[in-house]
């Protein structure tokens, strides 16, 4: 199946570089492009493609309020290209409370190193998310207030359901269950690690638990440095728990999520009550790809924590976190993993669950319902 994709930016130069990175995949046609938001409306009714790439700064129509209209009218699948700044941070996370599914840096040198690989990973992204287009049905994430709310107040999900259900399908590896019993197991710290979709998905589970939820949470999503930041903050703007971009000689509390800084790796240190973070630099000769690592940081859990953890891999590309939880597993730590239908990308839970490694699918609109009813 060929994906039919619509460039929207308003440098034609850069429309330019994209469509003749994607029309050299055989799974790819550029079949138009679009200087703003606006011109973009047009084109999608016109063009009917699968997939938008969208910048996020246009005249006439920004690419944010572009993802609102096009969610709102006629939802597609849509990738956003961002400055990495703390304004393009804070840009591109109000484009996925809009609607869009994922994001890339707009340098193609912040990619990857070699413009090969830059162009490999665009293509890649494209493909992965044009083929939710069966499934799209409204936006995402639902807006809110940027205010902290009182303690007491009655919380709305951060998120609209997302079933994003794929219109060329994988095998379902693991039935997907809506509910658990609580096992009665002893717990010390929730983990969780996610990537392609995962803000998403990760504002769905934090956002309804309890201030007073009684372990540290570790989180590790794929993202460069300056949106970890940004993302930190928002959730824990939104969330009843506390949440910070970790730092290294923290130490972990109950009640507090910690997010790994991005191109950084986060370790979890001590053997005795008090378990610390460091924050490392990647080392450029270590074969590790992802940073942060979820496979890393679940390997460090496991010698500080031993099985005492709830390790949770949620959508994204690849297999990081499938030997990190096969540690904590042999350890005697309980994993899940979301299920197929409701990730934007089926790669990191699918490997475990493949690996025979986690213990349960779910869907990620009970994710949240379910840990609580393991960890109370």
């Amino acid at each position: 199946m060929v994906f039919k994709v619509l460039v929207v930016d308003d440098s034609s130069f850069y429309r330019r570089r994209v469509r003749e990175i994607l029309d050299d995949d055989r799974e790819l046609e550029v079949v138009g492009e679009a200087k703003n938001g606006r011109e973009a409306l047009e084109k999608i009714d016109a063009l009917a493609p699968d997939v938008v790439t969208m910048d996020v700064e246009m005249p006439v129509m920004d690419g944010i309020s572009a993802v609102k209209a096009i969610m709102a009218k006629r939802p597609l699948p849509i990738l956003m290209f961002s400055s990495l700044t703390h304004h393009g941070a804070q840009a591109t996370l109000d484009a996925l409370e809009a609607g869009a599914l994922d994001f890339l840096p707009k340098k193609f040198e912040d990619i990857a190193k070699d413009r090969k690989d830059a162009a490999r990973m665009l293509c890649t992204k494209v493909r992965l998310i044009a083929r939710r287009s069966g499934g799209l049905s409204r936006p995402l994430l639902k807006r809110i207030e940027t205010r902290k709310l009182p303690a007491n107040a009655p919380r709305q999900p951060f998120l609209k359901s997302s079933s994003l259900l794929s219109g060329r399908k994988e095998a379902v590896t693991q039935p997907t269950v809506s509910s658990v019993k609580a096992s009665g197991k002893k717990y010390q710290c929730l983990a969780i690690g996610a990537s392609t979709g995962g803000p998403v998905a990760l504002q769905k589970v934090l956002t309804p638990l309890p201030a007073d939820f009684p372990y540290p949470i570790l989180l590790v999503q794929h993202m460069p440095g300056t949106f970890t930041h940004a993302f930190a903050q928002r959730l824990n703007t939104h969330c009843h728990i506390g949440v910070k971009e970790a730092e290294h000689g923290d130490v972990l509390k109950p009640g507090v999520a910690y997010l790994a800084p991005g191109g950084k790796q986060m370790l979890i240190e001590g053997q005795g009550v008090k378990k610390t973070i460091a924050i490392t630099d990647a080392n450029p000769s270590d074969k590790i790809s992802y940073k942060p690592s979820v496979d890393l940081t679940f390997g460090t859990l496991a010698k500080a924590y031993g099985g005492d953890v709830l390790g949770v891999i949620l959508t994204g590309m690849g297999a990081d976190g499938r030997e990190g939880c096969r540690v904590l597993k042999d350890k005697g730590a309980t994993i899940w993993a979301q299920d197929q239908a409701s990730c934007v990308v089926y790669g990191m839970p699918k490997a475990v669950a493949v690996a025979g490694v986690s213990e349960k699918s779910i869907n990620i609109d009970d994710m949240s319902t379910c840990i609580q009813t393991e960890m109370k």
